[in-house]
């Protein structure tokens, strides 16, 4: 893995951020563009290269920007791939990167056995011969690129780490954090990876004077938190998320769902979610909540 500069966070701040990734076929390039996707990057995958100067022509991208080019297109040229990269370096408003995967032959050959695709390339014949064809195309990208990565011997989530070491905020990959609750009548959640059930808590349904708020308000959370169970049951949730959230980010996790359900999802569940929610702001993550069954009565706007 090499780079031909210095990696200038300054200038990371001070100019839009576009990343060309190239590569051959089966080294990874989709996995690349993906976890740049999750550390915020706008993805433009197989773009034409006669596009390329009607887009970097325009104003600068308000957002960063991953570029995936492909041999496959008709008009591919590595020339052009390079003369895009340098036009868009010779931009002061931006700072461009041209990110290479390359990998062993022998590899490529076994990955598309294990597949069974067909390369590109090369799809009534061998393989081998798709992949030799396509190193040949791209010599004079791989020579240029600033970023070299090997991916031979890399796992999916070894090359996520590996991206997000060069482009996420201080080399740490951001977490999205969800913390969400919902109804058992209707359902566990879709996309949830962790799931507490707080049907075992008093209910404030069962208080009149209750029955027809909801768990944000102070009320209904003081009668949930009066339950002798709440405190414990509240503390040991939040050290065990605390706990697995730096696990998950630096294993190349993107998104992570916490969801809370009761009967009715509106009482028990809501307090036990905004409880959640506090403490992780004030512990410095950025959290985000659904209540969904507060959105379906239209209590709350859907985000």
């Amino acid at each position: 893995m090499n780079r031909d500069l210095p990696h200038d966070p300054a200038a990371d701040e001070a100019a839009a951020r576009i990343v060309f990734v190239s590569g051959p076929s089966g080294a990874g390039r989709s996995t690349a563009i993906r976890a740049l996707e999750d550390l915020g990057f706008e993805a433009i995958d197989n773009l034409p290269l006669s596009l390329l100067p009607h887009l970097l022509d325009g104003p600068p991208p308000n957002r960063p920007l991953v570029l995936g080019t492909d041999p496959r297109n008709r008009d591919y040229s590595a020339q052009a791939l390079i003369e895009a990269v340098d036009s868009a370096n010779r931009n002061p408003d931006i700072l461009a990167d041209l990110v290479y995967l390359d990998c062993a032959t022998d590899v490529l050959v076994r990955r598309f056995s294990e597949t069974r695709r067909r390369h590109p390339l090369a799809p009534e014949d061998q393989p081998i011969l798709g992949i030799e064809l396509e190193r040949d195309l791209l010599a004079p990208v791989r020579a240029r690129a600033g970023i070299l990565i090997d991916t031979s011997d890399l796992s999916p989530h070894e090359l996520k780490a590996e991206i997000s070491r060069w482009f996420a905020p201080s080399g740490v990959q951001k977490l999205a954090l969800s913390v969400q609750s919902f109804s058992y009548k209707r359902g566990l959640p879709m996309g949830a990876d962790v799931i507490f059930d707080c049907r075992f808590l008093r209910n404030p349904y069962w208080e009149e004077s209750l029955r027809s708020r909801d768990g944000r308000d102070p009320d209904v959370q003081s009668y949930i938190a009066a339950d002798p169970r709440f405190a414990a049951f509240g503390g040991q949730v939040a050290d065990l998320i605390e706990t697995l959230l730096p696990a998950y980010r630096d294993e190349g996790r993107a998104h992570l769902t916490v969801a809370f359900g009761c009967t009715g999802g509106q009482h028990r569940s809501v307090a036990m979610a905004e409880n959640l929610c506090t403490h992780l702001a004030e512990a410095g993550w950025q959290v985000s909540k659904r209540h969904r069954e507060l959105e379906r009565r239209g209590v709350i706007r859907a985000p």
